[in-house]
């Protein structure tokens, strides 16, 4: 049963999809990063101030013993308040939207490499182009 486990990781599949899924893992958390950090103050600027993380609906009694804020999702959320958190969905969404486009721009830019290459004449190895010279050189004589 080992060796057959080792067979099965030895596959070039299965490595490639390991890398893909550390590189698609590190991928989001860089797209996370440019939504959080970057788009969505830019978005809450132009909406005047506007932060979706900040948007959401109590559900049910808030905690006993909660001295925080009955306005700071993070901390109604962590006290254990029952809390509708739609504008973090929203921004969940907004990352997600993100990435898919970013995922789009990259396989249609490798496609359009495929393509070219696919369309591109083959050229002959060096050592094929000089075997011809030296056959052509040969017929000449």
């Amino acid at each position: 049963m080992f060796k057959e486990f080792r067979e099965f990781i030895a596959r070039g599949n299965v490595l490639d999809l390991a890398v893909a899924v550390i590189i698609g893992a590190a991928f989001a958390t860089i797209t996370t990063s440019l939504t959080e950090d970057m788009i969505m103050p830019v978005v809450g600027a132009i909406f005047g101030g506007l932060d979706f993380s900040s948007y959401f609906i109590l559900l049910g009694p808030v905690p006993q013993g909660y001295a925080g804020s009955l306005s700071n999702y993070a901390a109604l959320k962590a006290a254990g308040a029952p809390v509708l958190g739609f504008g973090q969905f929203l921004t969940v969404v907004i990352n997600f939207l993100i990435l898919a486009f970013i995922i789009f721009l990259m396989v249609k830019m490798a496609n359009k490499v495929i393509k070219k290459a696919e369309e591109a004449p083959a050229e002959d190895p060096a050592e094929v182009v000089l075997l011809r010279e030296i056959r052509d050189e040969l017929k000449k004589k």
